[in-house]
């Protein structure tokens, strides 16, 4: 069965969609797309019928159904099918859960038709199909598995990949040759839809993480999620674009429709940023535990960095060691830098702390990166949870402050005094722009941290790489006076940020 268009975006023909509301969505999103409140409850089981989950969920629904309704294909819109979940068979095999899903957006005046989304793998393995619903396949060019799954419902490919995703301390951005693989799926006459089509950016928190089925392994996806996606992350054709149309007008698909003009871009000369306080004069909440206990418990916060801090008794010396650290932990001890821990790169949590005669104060400062967002290993906590031991001794009495990094934290960080602050973090600069347009801003000068352009949050950086540029569309830019706020985690001076406007090259 064909599902007519769902192939149009490469061509210029009205677009019909294909809507993935979730709940839950993956797309590599900060816990797949789920709120990271659900979290703050203790033993919550996320993607089950635990019912305080599905009671998260309904709200949902029934918010979002009001706004869909009347842009489905019944009523005139463009929607003809509605997704149910996400590749949930690489999750779970509760088939009641999916039927529950189901049953809360017809009963949010959401009729279908509906769709599955799920690896032919991991499908035919749990199962989790739904009479009545079609059958998507994500990364086949191919249907025909699908037939000893069922025989009466339609089955299509719910997800061809012209491009991919990119993790922090890949080699490169993350680059796929597809050409190939979408003629045959044309020639075919599968109906098919690409993800994804246009690249975007992870902004602010967004951008989530992949791991191991018991939490190992852990890979933080970078800020652009330009994807090597035919349209890239600011919105302009590239050469794929031209192979992909091409190919569909060849075949007859579609006719050949003028190309809008793609969106203008700037650069502009390097500026020196200076500095601008410190991210500790504007602590969040503070909360006082006997062993530290994770963001999303001790402080309700989801995003955003922690300092945990204790004082060794005097005369207490020996292996510190930290329990898992998610996701990135600097020490201090006494204002001294003594170490840092990234899940990343975990290595051994541990660390050698010679005798005082005094006591001495302790700081683990945190920073964290997206939830898990895909996999068994969804449900992660950020910060700290466990015991910190000191010579197989566990230190205890710690106060949490939590540094949130959300827009009231921001703009309370904006309105510090610029000065000079051992270990602030903090530092602003400012560009004027040349002509409208969006712009990628040059962050290799810097090490790791957060950026904000005129209060909006442009997302991570990190020294490793791949991802050195930061996008920022034209309208979050002003003709003069651009204010950048940069929050480094190990910067100590200042240095400079350029303006250009690509990804990658010059």
């Amino acid at each position: 069965m064909q599902f007519p268009g769902f192939h149009t975006a490469l061509s210029g023909c009205r677009s019909l969609g294909f809507l993935r509301p979730g709940p839950y969505i993956c797309g590599e999103w900060d816990l797949g797309g789920l709120p990271a409140y659900l979290l703050f409850d203790e033993d919550i089981s996320l993607r089950t019928r635990d019912p305080r989950f599905l009671k998260a969920c309904q709200r949902y629904i029934t918010a979002i159904a009001s706004s869909i309704r009347p842009y489905l294909a019944a009523n005139g819109g463009p929607i003809i099918m509605i997704q149910v979940e996400n590749e949930y068979a690489s999750f779970g095999s509760d088939r009641i859960y999916m039927v529950w899903v189901r049953e809360a957006w017809i009963q949010a005046g959401i009729p279908g038709p509906f769709s599955t989304a799920d690896g032919l793998p991991q499908l035919t393995e749990r199962r989790t199909n739904l009479p009545g619903c079609a059958i998507g396949l994500d990364g086949e060019n191919d249907i025909s598995g699908t037939k000893s799954i069922s025989t009466q419902d339609p089955a299509w490919i719910s997800e061809a990949y012209p491009g991919w995703l990119t993790h922090w301390e890949d080699k490169d951005l993350a680059r796929v040759e597809f050409t190939k693989d979408f003629s045959a799926i044309v020639a075919k006459g599968l109906s098919f839809n690409l993800y994804v089509v246009h690249g975007g950016t992870n902004f602010g928190f967004g951008a989530g993480a992949n791991a191991h089925r018991d939490g190992s392994g852990f890979q933080p996806v970078i800020t652009s999620y330009d994807y090597d996606a035919p349209i890239d992350e600011a919105g302009r054709p590239t050469k794929k674009y031209y192979a992909f149309r091409n190919l569909l007008i060849d075949h007859g698909d579609c006719k050949d429709l003028s190309i809008p003009e793609p969106p203008p871009m700037v650069e502009f000369e390097p500026v020196m940023a200076h500095r601008a306080g410190s991210l500790w004069e504007a602590p969040g909440a503070t909360v006082i535990c006997d062993t530290p206990i994770s963001m999303e418990r001790a402080l309700h916060q989801g995003q955003g960095m922690a300092l945990y801090r204790t004082t060794i008794p005097a005369g207490m010396s020996g292996l510190l060691k930290l329990p898992p650290v998610h996701d990135y932990a600097r020490l201090f001890l006494e204002g001294t830098d003594i170490g840092t821990v990234s899940r990343v790169n975990p290595g051994e949590a541990s660390f050698m702390i010679s005798k005082a005669e005094k006591p001495r104060k302790l700081d683990i400062i945190i920073d964290t990166f997206g939830h898990i967002g895909y996999g068994a290993a969804l449900g992660d906590r950020k910060g700290l949870e466990g015991h910190v031991s000191l010579d197989e001794k566990p230190l205890r009495n710690w106060t949490i402050t939590g540094f949130p990094l959300d827009d009231s934290h921001i703009s309370t960080l904006r309105a510090l005094p610029d000065r000079a602050i051992q270990h602030g973090f903090l530092f602003r600069a400012h560009f004027d722009r040349p002509a409208r347009g969006g712009v990628y801003i040059d962050m290799s000068s810097w090490k790791k941290g957060y950026v904000w352009v005129n209060g909006h949050a442009l997302g991570r950086f990190w020294h490793i790489g791949p991802q050195y540029r930061l996008f920022c569309p034209a309208c979050w830019i002003r003709p003069i006076g651009n204010e950048v706020l940069i929050l480094d985690y190990h910067q100590e001076n200042p240095a400079s940020i350029k303006g250009y406007k690509a990804l990658t090259g010059f």
